[in-house]
């Protein structure tokens, strides 16, 4: 999964940057950065504290503290027009190389925290486990990322029109 980097990372030095997700229902990237007045509305509305703001002051998702349950509070409060209900979660979990089970070690901490059903492991030579990323089916909302022991789980941008990664 491949993404180009922003107008403003350009600008700032800063295209190997890691993308952070938006909160549901953002804009492309930089018409969110237009629309977006930095006012924090969606964080404060969110209620499972998961909205905190990058370096730039805009808000971000962060997975490692909690899932998100689409609830809609934030596009809700935005009243700049940078989220948008109904607008798609470009987002997908998957497994880093520090990854437990790729060590194998005997790990399946993210594929029990997925209602989604999502994440499954493919039994491997030697005995490890190889963890499988549904993205037709998982949504992106995070769950499986805070309880990684290894912090080996992340929201990538995905795009519907690449090849399926397994």
């Amino acid at each position: 999964m491949t993404s180009s980097p922003s107008r403003r990372a350009i600008l700032r030095g800063k295209v190997n940057a890691r993308p952070h997700p938006r909160p549901i229902g953002a804009l492309a990237p930089m018409a969110f950065e237009d629309a977006c007045s930095q006012c924090g509305d969606c964080a404060r509305a969110c209620p499972e504290e998961i909205i905190l703001r990058d370096a730039e002051g805009f808000p971000v998702l962060d997975a490692r503290t909690g899932a998100c349950t689409f609830c809609g509070a934030c596009t809700e409060a935005c009243e700049t027009g940078a989220l948008i209900a109904g607008q798609p979660f470009p987002w997908r979990a998957a497994a880093e190389p520090n990854c437990l089970s790729l060590k194998g070690v005997q790990c399946r901490a993210c594929e029990d925290q997925c209602d989604a059903s999502a994440i499954r492991f493919r039994l491997m030579p030697g005995g490890s486990a190889q963890p499988l990323f549904d993205d037709a089916a998982c949504t992106g909302c995070g769950a499986c990322v805070a309880p990684c022991p290894a912090g080996a789980i992340a929201l990538h941008p995905f795009n519907p029109t690449e090849p399926a990664q397994c």
